[in-house]
């Protein structure tokens, strides 16, 4: 079994990487290249070999592999390295030396495209090949005759465009990993690989010997699996003869459509139909459809029968003008939906259909995070029909709506669970936002007019507006009520003049951002503030010339940008403060700072930047103690302690 296979190669990493501990270093069974002084004096006998691209030299490699030709493991232990060997290595004579190998591990072997020579088919006892994260082009058709390989590893692979024509003739291969290639299409007969488990990918070719239906044969594959290129099926017989409803074992499946086709020009009916075809198995636990170019979806995707499906994507789905029916799903946690250009209104059908099956289950009923964005043309959400007991969407905690410009309203209008709102990109949106009576996050940005009915700020931990009308009407609530739980506050884009409720900050407050708010009064008068941690100002609070941080007492970290206003800052009161960044602030030309700074940026502040370049001695003894200065990306060394 191929499981078997991985947890040999992984106990001999761990061998590797603890051999000393283990007590292992006199045994001569297994040798690291790197530990052998001299490499005519260890055994003949031995079987497993590691080489480490960061400690072991090409040439030391081959030498060690002259002498031990009946080494069975030859693979690379420090895996995490990006640190590569330089030399010149000769497959060939490399493998020739090697005949009685099981496992050849050449990942992220940093060599041209020559890295396998035609002799790698002599390799005839091989089980595993791991060539991931190489500059491979090509493989040579000697790669398929090795008849014993049951893994072979080409992930991130950049290069390689296509495998050997006789690919088929793997007969034992058990693992494929093709991931994050640049694979055009699968070659022909791979449905003859019937013993195939792990294959995360198969691009479907234009020829019936590499095309969909040579998914046919391959029952046993399990775990994730993605088929693209989608386009390829040109009708629904094709897609029937994969039968992916057959594939018992597999738990996720991602069906995608390549873009860039005529969408305009497809028959919608016979998309609908192909996809129809590619239904999967009651079992399957996620689905992504990305690209799909019908009108309409089939009557499976959505079905209450499948009653494990915990996650679900919709993306890309430029034609469909209807969403399909999705809240009888009954495990259903999270759901996207994204792309559809096409929709401009979801309405009860989103929620069941119309039979009576389900007449009394809750719509959505376990979902916990729900994302739409980039709708263009939506316009109505039509709110479902209920009572607070029965509403949709129970469970529901993260919900995230991006760029739908057209959107009006409504929303879910009581969503009990829900701890985090986002919403951006929804100028049209003018709503009251759902109720929501223990949300945590609340992040709100353009130009829309939403805002929640009673803004919950004894709950609120995190809270982000953009927009006048946004910043006023929270400032305008804060005057009110006092938030008892905030520690993150985000404000930007507001022109109008606006000062902090009583001067003071939110006393559990510990980042503040505001940005674009010229016209905000930053509160720095009265009370201090233990629990501010960070704060950034950038384009904002023009009134202010000088600053000083006394209010501040626990603030780690404080950037200042675009603050045209400003002359002078005073930190030097603080013991807290460990970075400070400050850019575009031309009129800056004083600082004090404090004895606890360790990290200082400056960036396009002329008078600052200069008198810090030339240790101007007015201000370089006050600063002249910090270990890393940095002005406009170029490190400024302090002659004392270089």
């Amino acid at each position: 079994m191929v499981t078997r296979i991985e947890e040999i190669i992984a106990r001999l990493q761990d061998i590797a990487s603890h051999k000393d501990i283990l007590g292992l270093e006199k045994i001569s069974f297994y040798f690291r290249t790197f530990e052998l002084k001299n490499v005519f004096k260890h055994d003949t006998k031995t079987r497993h070999l590691s080489y480490g691209l960061y400690n072991d030299s090409i040439s030391k490699i081959v030498e060690i592999c002259d002498s031990l030709k009946h080494a069975r493991t030859l693979m690379q232990v420090n895996l995490d390295t990006y640190e590569f060997s330089k030399g010149v290595i000769d497959p060939c004579h490399l493998l020739e030396q090697l005949k009685c190998l099981r496992v050849l591990s050449f990942k992220s072997f940093y060599l041209e495209e020559d890295l396998l020579h035609h002799s790698i088919g002599e390799l005839i006892h091989l089980r595993y090949l791991d060539l991931s994260q190489t500059l491979l082009v090509s493989l040579p058709e000697s790669l398929c005759d090795l008849y014993n390989l049951q893994t072979l590893k080409l992930s991130k692979c950049k290069k390689l465009k296509k495998l050997p024509s006789n690919m088929q003739k793997l007969v034992n291969l058990h693992h494929l990993d093709i991931e994050d290639t640049e694979l055009e299409e699968m070659p022909k007969g791979m449905g003859k690989l019937k013993d195939l488990q792990i294959l995360r990918y198969y691009i479907v070719g234009k020829h019936e010997e590499n095309g969909a239906g040579e998914l046919a044969e391959l029952v046993n594959l399990r775990g994730s699996f993605h088929i693209e290129k989608l386009e390829n099926v040109i009708n629904s017989s094709e897609a029937w003869k994969a039968r992916m409803v057959d594939k018992k074992y597999m738990s996720d499946l991602c069906l995608e459509w390549s873009s860039g086709e005529d969408s305009d020009m497809v028959d919608s009916q016979m998309e609908k139909d192909v996809l129809a075809k590619l239904e999967p198995h009651k079992d399957l636990k996620e689905l992504r459809i990305k690209g799909y170019r019908g009108t309409m979806f089939p009557e499976w995707v959505g079905q209450s029968l499948y009653h494990n499906m915990t996650e679900l994507e919709l993306s890309g789905c430029g034609n469909c003008w209807v969403l399909p029916t999705l809240g009888q799903l009954p495990a259903l946690e999270w759901l996207v939906i994204s792309n559809f250009d096409k929709v401009r209104r979801i309405g009860g059908e989103f929620y069941k259909d119309d039979g009576t099956d389900h007449h009394r289950e809750i719509p959505f009923r376990s979902l916990k995070t729900l994302i739409i964005r980039r709708m263009p043309c939506w316009e109505e959400w039509e709110s479902f029909e209920s009572d607070d007991n029965d509403a949709p969407f129970p469970q529901l905690e993260h919900l995230r709506i991006w760029e739908c410009p057209q959107l009006r309203g409504d929303l879910p209008t009581f969503l009990p669970s829900l701890k985090e709102l986002w919403i951006s990109g929804c100028e049209q949106l003018g709503c009251y936002l759902p109720r929501a009576p223990i949300i945590r996050k609340l992040r709100i940005s353009g130009k829309q007019e939403a805002r929640m009915q009673d803004l919950p700020l004894s709950t609120l931990e995190q809270l982000s507006i953009c927009g006048e009308q946004q910043v006023e009407y929270v400032f305008d609530v804060m005057t009110h009520t006092q938030p008892t739980s905030l520690t993150w506050l985000e404000i930007s884009n507001c022109s109008s003049a606006i000062s902090f409720p009583r001067d003071s900050l939110p006393p559990s407050l510990q980042y503040l951002s505001i940005k674009n708010c010229m016209n905000v009064e930053f509160p720095m008068r009265h009370q201090q503030h233990h629990s501010l941690q960070s704060l950034r100002i950038d384009n904002s609070c023009d009134s202010l010339t000088s600053f000083a941080l006394p209010a501040f007492p626990n603030l780690n970290e404080l950037t200042i940008k675009r603050c045209e206003n400003l002359t002078s800052l005073e930190v030097s009161q603080s013991q807290s403060v460990r970075e400070l960044s400050i850019s575009d602030c031309s009129k800056l030309e004083n600082v004090r700072l404090p004895a606890s700074l360790s990290k200082l940026f400056i960036r396009e502040s002329p008078l600052l930047g200069e008198r810090i370049q030339k240790k101007d001695p007015h201000i370089w003894p006050t600063i002249s103690h910090i270990p890393y200065i940095s002005v406009n990306g170029k490190q400024i060394r302090n002659d004392s302690t270089s």
